[in-house]
């Protein structure tokens, strides 16, 4: 027994040994991996979502302008009525003695009236006959103003009365919908008109056929906002089904809800169909921008003209024959790069090194003379030899760190974004590493346009179905530090601006 379980021992601990030999072999075959994607192409459209609840655009509160018990009722929630239509009626008995005291107080007004009309006359013509005096005939008049005044007092409060009795019959103010019954019959009400609390309302109505969106937007997307913009909202209710609206107006406070800045939007929606009921949830996505049939990059793939040196030396290439200045200069033409000494910054393929033009323009359509001026100072240099290439890429660096002018700006001449609107999409030089056919990389630089959370459209000399290797974060910050110590040594004293490569700011190794 013994030696069966010895000799099952020895086997599995044969096979745990061939095994762990097997799997140090396919690992030693295998080699390092790298993380890849491919070039697509396809559509990107830019939306800013939310959430929100749906709201009518005109909400009203019934209210009655009388006091007293409500006898009947004649609407409920869901009634659509139109404006006129009675809702409501009110115990009239008090305000209908009101009415009837009022109407006595007009008829006793008007005698009067009548009265001391008749005796002005007849006194007018006794002091006319020197029968009476001028007091006597001056005491008739007084008493004739005082019933001038009496019959328009009484007129008024007759008035108030019969306005007070119409207030009994409540009326729909507006055509609508009830959407909400605060009484029931036999309830007394206190009237809107004499109460400080502002009465009781009755009923709640709204015009159903115009809604609106109250959404609150992150302060990061408002840049790209304005009013209307398109938008389309989905609720719970009709899942495959989306409603358009447009943006109404955006409020200018913000609101702050768990740290979080956000502004409230306004999106009015149609509602003629009546499918949709106030305070159901929505969710918006508005519509900002969108690139039709461009080439598609993933965000990870693409490295900021800045940070080709440190990426290339993160893959394992050899930054010496590779001319970095036509990042810095790139200006959409997306070549690769020229070999050292091959014309100062040109994209290989591209024996006039220009930039070809584009929507945003390039870096170096940006800059002022001045600017400019300089630069082709230093490439002249480096073609007579007076200063390296190293040196070049070096000052220019400096110059953007120092916040030189004309790096980074719009082109000159450029129009601004439209008033009141999203402005507009202007490109940046980036770069991407190709993996070629036979294993090997190449840089290319291209110009980054518009983009989203995952995908970047590019122009410049890639196409669908190219392989770009991703450079990870951690990778690339590995070797920042390195490359600014080697340009630095590179450097030397041949820096035409004098003094070393500023420490901090926007450095080699930082990402703008």
């Amino acid at each position: 027994m013994r030696t069966k379980l010895d000799r099952l021992g020895v086997a599995l601990l044969s096979t745990l040994v061939v095994s762990a030999g097997c799997a140090e072999g396919d690992v030693a075959e295998s080699g390092p991996t790298r993380l890849t994607v491919e070039v697509r192409r396809g559509n990107l459209i830019i939306r800013a979502e939310a959430t929100g609840s749906i709201e009518p655009v005109r909400r009203v509160e019934v209210k009655s302008k009388a006091s007293g018990e409500i006898l009947r009722l004649h609407a409920d929630v869901g009634d659509r009525v139109a404006r006129g239509t009675l809702l409501a009626e009110i115990d009239p008995r008090d305000v209908q003695n009101s009415y009837n005291q009022m109407q006595a107080d007009l008829a006793v007004a008007q005698a009067r009236m009548e009265i001391s009309e008749s005796q002005l006359e007849r006194s007018r013509q006794l002091l006319e006959a020197e029968i009476i005096t001028q007091q006597e005939h001056e005491n008739a008049r007084l008493d004739y103003a005082n019933s001038q005044t009496s019959l328009l007092r009484a007129q008024t409060n007759f008035q108030l009365a019969e306005l007070q009795l119409q207030d009994v019959r409540i009326t729909a103010p507006m055509d609508g919908t009830i959407i909400q019954k605060n009484v029931e019959e036999g309830v007394v009400i206190q009237s809107a008109s004499q109460n400080v609390s502002g009465g009781t309302a009755l009923f709640v109505m709204a015009n159903l056929g115009e809604m609106q969106v109250r959404t609150l937007v992150d302060e990061t997307d408002m840049g790209m906002l304005r009013a209307g913009m398109t938008a389309d909202i989905s609720v719970e209710a009709y899942p495959d089904r989306s409603f358009a609206g447009t943006i109404e107006k955006i409020e200018p406070q913000a609101v702050v809800e768990q740290n979080v800045t956000m502004f409230p939007v306004i999106v009015n929606l149609d509602n003629s169909s009546g499918l949709l009921r106030p305070g159901m949830n929505a969710e918006v996505e508005i519509f900002i921008d969108e690139a039709r049939d461009v080439l598609l990059v993933a965000n990870n793939a693409i490295v900021s003209a800045e940070d080709v040196g440190p990426a290339a030396m993160a893959l394992g290439l050899d930054i010496d024959d590779m001319d970095l200045t036509a990042f810095l200069t790139a200006g959409g033409s997306g070549g690769g790069f020229a070999p050292r000494g091959g014309g100062g910054g040109g994209f290989a393929g591209r024996p006039d090194g220009g930039q070809r033009g584009g929507a945003g323009g390039g870096a170096s359509a940006n800059l002022d003379p001045e600017t400019a001026q300089r630069m082709q100072a230093m490439r002249e240099q480096v073609q007579s030899g007076a200063i390296s290439q190293d040196s070049l890429r070096a000052a220019m660096q400096a110059m953007r760190s120092a916040g030189g002018a004309g790096f980074g700006g719009p082109p000159a001449g450029a129009p601004a974004s439209e008033e009141g609107g999203a402005p507009a999409v202007e490109t940046r030089p980036g770069a991407v590493f190709v993996l070629q056919p036979d294993g090997s990389i190449e840089a290319r630089a291209i110009q980054i346009g518009l983009g989203d959370w995952d995908n970047t459209s590019v122009t410049g000399d890639i196409q669908a179905g190219d392989v770009l290797v991703i450079v990870g974060a951690a990778q690339l910050q590995a070797q920042q530090q390195e490359f600014i110590d080697r340009m630095r040594e590179r450097m030397g004293d041949s820096n035409p601006f004098g003094g070393g490569v500023p420490s901090g700011g926007r450095g080699f190794g930082r990402r703008f």
